[in-house]
């Protein structure tokens, strides 16, 4: 049968976004991987890619892959993806895939951005390979047409009322899902971890390789760890920097919850940099004021917000203030971010309101995570079990209000999920390496640590003593890096569990 293509979205910048959650209840029995299979895919045919600023080498192309693998003679869509060649021929090993976090989050230009970070043996052994998801423009894309409102991440994250309050969490999360039913299409139902990892077996296919090295980051260590669930014998060299929990019955519903842990294993590293003699944006004298400062800021916040014109929302409240807390303890980088917004506060002014990206990237990011982590697994539909969760949650843990444990949209997701979520197993090849900073706010050493534990012998773990998410060539150490790049150039992982200080 001739495949009947959906029609491709225009292409539009993609931006970062930073994780949501899913979790809970019983579903019908996963798709086998064999079972998913269409008629091999054509080879990909290469051409320049339109973006500006990308290294000249980069090639891009177009790959057909299933809208749905249950139907897989059915409506199909169009996925962008990638790639700069081996430096060296001679030296080629295969491919090395960059899987990007998110959900919403895109490595399309990473050959040209973080390939070039990567030792020079690592890139003469792989043609780096970079790709849009399923519903991520310029692949064919998804879009809920959100209230602009609904858009900001102090919106998105389901921060509860200065009370403690979530019914305005509740009424956003039916709004917000309502939307997406109405302007998501036959797609958005078909978003989900289990189907990119298929993806990415389409497009391995289409590359020429019987099997495929991955590089994986935040979310895109759930994506690589699926894919080597599903497709064992079909992985070479897997990396997975800054790791989820793969919990089945949770999903991203824990990561969301990881937060609390997250928040608190790396604020005290911002409390000493924030009190530091010399520091031009200090806050406070000693390290020991920065976090009673912040709670108090907060809670003035709550009760008076200081009005921001050209933010969204046009106010910095409590909930704003914690938001851009949680957004800039990533990175020490981003220390500064935070820091000058309570400086600004606590004298009754605002700093330059933020840029954000263009509202078409926004909403095509916002649909991608909803259609995601709401089709993975399905949520708690009770709102006495979220009120609950969220009293327990402030009580413990105040820097994060109550937020981790609250309901995002997919409390209110009409649709449930096709199939149940991918349990990860230590069964397949001992193939695997982890890489993990310590203190790590959206992916917790904790949850890191139940990853490991889930694949068995298959993983072996770095765990680096830094700050920040991402930790291979970006906020880790020397040691962690020599210990990946030595993996992935020459196949020799650390013979046990390693920590490097």
């Amino acid at each position: 049968m001739t495949q009947r293509k959906l029609s491709r979205s225009r292409s539009i910048r993609n931006a970062a976004v930073v994780g949501v959650s899913t979790a809970l209840l019983g579903i019908t029995a996963p798709m086998t991987a064999s079972a998913t299979g269409a008629s091999r895919p054509e080879p990909l045919t290469w051409s320049a890619c339109e973006s500006t600023g990308l290294d000249p080498r980069q090639e891009c192309a177009v790959l057909d892959v299933p809208m749905d693998y249950a139907d897989p003679d059915g409506p199909s869509i169009e996925m962008a993806v990638s790639r700069i060649r081996s430096e060296n021929p001679d030296a080629r090993r295969g491919a090395l895939l960059l899987v990007p976090g998110g959900p919403g989050g895109s490595s399309l230009n990473d050959p040209s951005g973080k390939g070039r970070k990567l030792p020079q043996d690592v890139r003469d052994a792989y043609d780096l390979v970079g790709f849009a998801p399923r519903g991520l423009a310029p692949s064919t894309s998804v879009d809920c047409g959100l209230e602009y409102g609904d858009l900001a991440t102090s919106r998105l994250r389901p921060w509860p009322a200065p009370d403690g309050s979530i019914d305005a969490n509740l009424d956003t999360a039916r709004r917000t899902a309502d939307a997406c039913v109405r302007n998501g299409g036959e797609l958005i139902r078909h978003l989900s971890t289990a189907n990119e990892a298929r993806d990415i077996d389409r497009l391995r296919a289409a590359l020429g390789e019987r099997r495929i090295s991955a590089w994986g980051v935040s979310y895109g260590t759930y994506v690589g760890a699926v894919y080597a669930q599903l497709f064992p014998q079909r992985t070479d060299r897997i990396v997975l920097d800054s790791n989820d929990d793969p919990d089945p019955a949770r999903v991203a519903r824990g990561w969301l919850a990881g937060h609390e842990q997250g928040v608190e294993d790396t604020f005290p590293e911002f409390a000493a940099w924030a009190a530091r003699p010399g520091n031009p944006d200090r806050v406070a004298r000693r390290t020991s004021d920065v976090r009673p400062l912040f709670l108090r800021l907060a809670a003035r916040l709550d009760r008076k917000p200081i009005p921001w014109p050209g933010a969204n929302p046009s106010e910095l409240n409590g909930n704003v203030l914690r938001q851009t807390m949680l957004d800039s303890l990533y990175s020490p980088d981003r220390f500064p971010t935070l820091a000058k917004l309570m400086v600004a506060a606590g004298r009754g002014t605002v700093p330059p309101a933020p840029q954000a990206p263009p509202e078409a990237v926004l909403q095509n990011v916002a649909a991608v995570g909803a259609g995601v982590l709401c089709n993975d697994v399905a949520w708690p539909r009770s709102a006495a079990r979220y009120e609950k969760d969220v009293a327990a949650s402030r009580a413990e843990y105040p820097l994060t209000a109550g937020m981790p444990r609250n309901a995002m949209l997919c409390a209110a997701w009409p649709y449930p999920p096709r199939e149940a979520p991918v349990r990860i197993t230590g069964r397949g090849p001992s193939n695997v390496l982890l890489v993990q900073n310590e203190r790590d706010v959206a992916t917790p050493l904790v949850g890191a640590r139940k990853l490991r534990e889930a694949f068995g012998r298959r993983a072996v773990m770095v765990t680096v003593d830094s700050t920040g998410h991402d930790a291979y060539l970006a906020n880790g150490n020397a040691c962690g890096d020599a210990a990946v790049s030595r993996f992935l150039a020459t196949g020799q992982r650390p013979a046990a569990d390693l920590y490097c200080r």
